[in-house]
């Protein structure tokens, strides 16, 4: 199991707090993807507990500053909707602008995908809640590429971790993903915290090992369903 660090360590446990992880291994979670999952994540749970969030801005923000660097980022960009919250705090700290991306134009008046504005060739760090396969980021980073600005990192609270397809389609298009704690951090303090029985726990860890074979052994669909459509 991949080794956590205090930052991922502490990030985890907050959300476990507020309850934004929960642990299901004998009654799994089927998403509207399809697929089965003994793990949910609900980050936008983080709005409603301000200690909770404060904290995790903080710990943001440090990563941002040490991982990217502050020099190296001119926007902070939201996706909709969940990242809006987020990048408008991090803006904030970072003392930066902040524009937010739709997925798609709105149909009507500008038309626009982006709102608020930025220079030709800004970059532009692109925040959102959760990241699992990195499918969504694509669609937000080609329209800021299209409107004239650079993008080369995202981060994210929360990363799956378990999709390393998601970080390679990413990285061939030039942008590194960044979060402050992935599942494995969260197993790792469920273990600690007694959150889940020795059962629970190997449950869990096979999910994260194997999520296509867990998700179809349990009546969910798979990465390969899913690229299907």
């Amino acid at each position: 199991m991949p080794e956590t660090n205090d930052t991922a360590h502490a990030t985890a446990a907050a959300l476990m707090e507020i309850e934004a992880i929960l642990f299901r291994p004998d009654d799994p979670f089927i998403f509207t993807s399809g697929r089965a999952s003994p793990v949910y994540v609900d980050c936008r749970k983080i709005i409603s507990f301000p200690k909770t969030r404060g904290r995790l801005m903080d710990l943001a923000v440090e990563a941002i500053e040490q991982d990217i660097g502050r020099d190296k980022i001119d926007v902070v960009a939201g996706g909709e909707t969940a990242g809006i919250p987020f990048a408008a705090w991090i803006a904030e700290r970072l003392d930066l602008p902040m524009i937010y991306v739709r997925k798609k134009p709105k149909g009507f008046g500008r038309n626009a995908q982006i709102e608020g504005s930025f220079a030709e060739g800004a970059r532009i760090l692109l925040v959102e809640d959760l990241a699992t396969d990195g499918g969504s980021k694509l669609n937000f980073v080609e329209a800021i590429r299209k409107a004239g600005g650079e993008i080369a990192e995202t981060f994210v609270i929360f990363h799956y971790g378990i999709f390393p397809q998601g970080v390679a389609d990413l990285a061939a298009r030039g942008v590194r993903l960044h979060g402050l704690a992935t599942w494995w951090d969260a197993l790792a303090v469920a273990g600690e915290r007694g959150y889940l029985t020795d059962a629970g726990l190997a449950t869990v860890r096979a999910f994260l090992e194997d999520p296509d074979t867990w998700s179809a052994a349990h009546g969910g669909k798979t990465s390969a369903d899913l690229a299907a459509g």
